[in-house]
This record gives structure tokens, sequence and C-alpha cells, in this order.
């Protein structure tokens, strides 16, 4: 079709919605449109897929920011203390163990059949909970009191990608939305500027596995996850090029605003109201997205608080971005770092490697949680910090000493957002190897982080292929000793 082609159908639709105004069509198209006419202007309701909307319940939590370390950091160096397991090391684990177990690499696990291995890292007891913490967090243990650490957390899937897609999808199959879209798609966002969903990342490689972790699967793709990067450009192609002027770019957008409005009209197709949407989300962050990136405001203090250090991207200047993201009313922030594999090849010791990378999100992880709480934002900001699983009682010999994949016990923490400060909740055996007692699967935690936000994860579907769908599947239970 050529470009006189074009304009003919372009001036042809524009004549249409004069036509249709007093129509089924031009009462639809006046709903979307909200009677908007200066690109910008704030959307109604029905026009904005992100307009806030009504949950279940009153909701304990409006934000949440997911701290997700990537690649299993080890429990049993951290958080989950095992005297037991340090005098035993080097004994072989009882058969009664690994009886119909698997593991991602069967070879270190039952043909050389790895004996067990004890930390070599210091414990100590910190605060009013007693909450045993690793020497490798000196800054965390500063905040157990305001946090609640679950000890139980289990999951279905031993490899990365597979179980990386299982705690931010409730699946291991491609194709289902993320808990940011599940969220935004729920009760939208109260940020006009910005996407209701942002992900920042941090470390020597992006997550395994890439955006499926922050995919909106069968949602409409306005409820995506938007990756922002903390240079001066935030978003790729997302400024004007200089010889476009700002009257040219106007007309550019109201034109294709124009067409993709048309067609939905005529289809009803709910992907184009999304992409509508987008356009409109873009030409915002033409400046809103530079002004949040640009923390030259922030004062010292607080940058000595995360410890950001000159203007390199970092997990901690990642953390300040999270901060900034909720004040400006973007829902759910999700940071995900690397690398926390602890196999004992190259790069992921546990003895240099793993130091590393708890510095890397040490003290900004413990600063986020103080400086929320300083706001007054903690009490409905939901900050969650943990990885896809967790690591073995035995050790895995390779280049040097490491711990393979482990499903049936690792740590998370949860602080504010109606969770209860100064919990210490679940037990593991006295190797660490899985739960004693209050055992967290990843569908109860995705049950318990969308009560606080109000919903009913039973109630919150989205009809598919003929099934109705959620975050959760057909399981998932309430952790009531999560919630304050």
């Amino acid at each position: 079709m050529n470009s006189q082609s074009l304009f003919q159908q372009y001036v042809t639709r524009r004549h249409f919605f004069s036509r249709c105004a007093m129509g089924l069509g031009g009462i639809a198209l006046a709903s979307l449109m909200g009677g908007r006419h200066a690109l910008g202007a704030k959307a109604s309701g029905s026009a904005n897929p992100f307009s806030p909307k009504q949950s279940h319940h009153p909701a304990r939590a409006k934000n949440i920011i997911y701290l997700f370390m990537a690649g299993g950091p080890s429990q049993l160096e951290l958080w989950d203390y095992k005297p037991k397991l340090v005098d035993l090391n080097g004994q072989p684990i009882p058969d009664s163990y690994l009886k119909g177990k698997r593991f991602a690499f069967m070879d270190t696990s039952f043909k050389n059949r790895s004996t067990l291995l004890g930390t070599r890292r210091k414990f100590a007891q910190h605060g009013q909970s007693g909450a045993w913490v690793s020497e490798l967090f000196p800054h965390m243990a500063t905040i157990v009191d305001d946090v609640a650490l679950l000890k139980t957390c289990t999951t279905n899937l031993f490899n990365h990608a597979p179980a990386k897609l299982f705690m931010n999808t409730g699946s291991g199959l491609f194709g289902r939305p993320s808990i940011g879209s599940w969220v935004t798609y729920g009760i939208g966002s109260e940020s006009q500027d910005l996407p209701g969903f942002v992900v920042l990342q941090s470390g020597p490689r992006g997550p395994r596995g890439g955006a499926v972790n922050w995919a909106s699967g069968f949602l409409p793709t306005t409820y995506q996850g938007v990756p922002l990067r903390s240079g001066s450009e935030p978003i790729l192609n997302l400024r004007t090029p200089p010889e476009v002027s700002s009257s040219r770019q106007q007309r550019t957008i109201d034109a294709v605003r124009d067409l993709n409005m048309a067609r939905l009209v005529e289809t009803g197709d709910a992907e184009i109201s999304t992409r509508i949407a987008a356009y409109e989300m873009a030409y915002r962050m033409q400046s809103s997205a530079p002004e949040l990136i640009d923390i030259s405001g922030e004062s010292k203090t607080t940058l000595s608080l995360y410890g950001i250090e000159g203007d390199q991207p970092s997990f901690a200047r990642n953390c300040l971005l999270a901060r900034r993201l909720v004040e400006r009313g973007v829902r759910f922030v999700q940071l995900y770092h690397t690398n926390w594999d602890s196999h004992g090849g190259p790069g992921e010791t546990l003895e240099t490697d793993l130091e590393k990378v708890c510095r890397d999100v040490d003290q900004s992880s413990a600063a986020l949680v103080k400086d929320l709480k300083a706001r007054g934002l903690l009490d409905d900001t939901l900050v969650i910090w943990g990885g896809e699983f967790g690591r073995t009682p035995m050790g895995e010999v390779r280049e040097k000493t490491g711990r393979n994949h482990h499903i049936d016990a690792f740590t998370m923490w949860f602080a504010g957002g109606g969770t209860k400060s100064g919990a210490i909740i679940g037990e593991t055996d006295e190797l660490g190897f899985g739960a004693a007692e209050y055992r967290a699967h990843v569908h109860d935690i995705h049950a318990t982080i969308l009560h606080l936000l109000g919903f009913d994860h039973t109630k919150l579907t989205f009809r598919f292929q003929g099934r109705d769908f959620r975050l959760t599947d057909v399981e998932g239970d309430l952790l009531t000793r999560l919630l304050a």
C-alpha cells in the first residue's frame, strides 16, 4: 500500500469517528478516550489499564519490592544455622534423606555419595527475636526485628530457569503471567507516568530464563514488567530524535492513536488498547524516566546509607531506585541480582564468590528497609528477599567444595506490608534438609502475598483457552504466621 492510500485510509477513519459519534461505537470510543484531547492527560478509569481497581478485601500492602537473589542463595551459610550439621561434617548423609529425591546433578549426589558439609561461617543471634544470622550479613543482621524470616520454603523444580519461572509465575511452563503482572492486572497502579511493573537488574549477567520471568503470559501485554536501565537512558529509543520537533511528534502520535482507536472500535481487540496505552506511557516517560534515574537530589546521608559510590550501576543503586519508584506510585518493583550459584566451580565458590555476592546486597537490602521505615513507607510496602531454591546439606566436589540445588528447604524474608516483624517462622530438621514443621510451598507464599494486597487468590483469575487460570494454580494456603 502506497503512502497516498495510507493517507486516504487515515482520512477515512477520521471521518468515521465523526460519523459514529452518537452511535454505539462512538459511545465506546468516548468511554475509552475519557474525553481527552491532549496526550499525557490523566486517563479515565476505563481508558487506563493501570487505573487502581477495587480489591477483594482491605489491603495491608499497597506496593511490593521483590529482591530476587537469582541462583539459589545457600541458606546454610546465611540464615539456617545447623550445629549438628557442623558436627557431622564429612560423614555420609543417611539413606533415608535421599530416598525418592532428585537433584540437579545426579552424579555428585548419588554416584559419588556426597558427604555432609557443615558451614565454616560464624553465626550469632541478633535483635530481640534472637534470629541467627551469618557473619556474611552484618547489615541485614541489624534489621531482623523488622523482618519475618520464613525458613521452610519449598518448591517443585530444581534447575535454575524452570525454578525461577515457577517462583515468578507459579508454573514451570512458559506462557504464564508473572506475579507482578497478576498484581497490576488485579489492582492496577497509582502511577500515571511510569509503568505499574518495573524490573531492575544487576550482577555479572541477567537471570536465567530472562524476560519470561516478568512476562504477562496470556494477560494483556500492558501488564508485563518493563526493564529499566540505571544509566542516563533508562529505556532505549525513548528519547525523541533531535530532528523531530515536539509538534511533529504530537501529530504523529495523535494520528497513530486515532488509527488504533478506529481499529479498536471495529474489532474490540484488547491488545490494541494495550498498544494505545503503551504509546501514551512512552510519551509521558520521556520526562518521568530520566527524572526517576537522576538521584543527584538525594542527600549524602541517604547515598551513604545504601552504600552508593559514584554513578556506576549496582544493586545498591537499584534499591534506591526501588524506593523512588514506590514513592511515585509504581505497584510492583522487582530487582534481580546474580550470581548466587554455589556449586564450587569457577565464580561459584562458597569461600570467595559467596562473600562477594553477599557484599553486593547486604548493606543496600538493609538500607532499603530502614529507609522505607524512616519515611513511613514500610507499613504499606511489602519487601521480599529470596531466590528460586536453596542448597543441599551435602557438599558438591568440583574445583572447590560447593553445594547442589535444593528444593526442600530454603529461607526467604519479608518486611512491612502487613507481615509480622521479628518473626521466625518454621524450622528445618537438624541437618537443614527439609521442613520439620510449617512447610511453606511457593503456592502458599503467592497466596499470602496476594492476600496482603487485598486479594483472595482463588478469585483473582483470567479465562484463557476455556479455563480460569490463577497464580496459585489449584493450590495455595494462607501462611497465617506471616501475618501481623
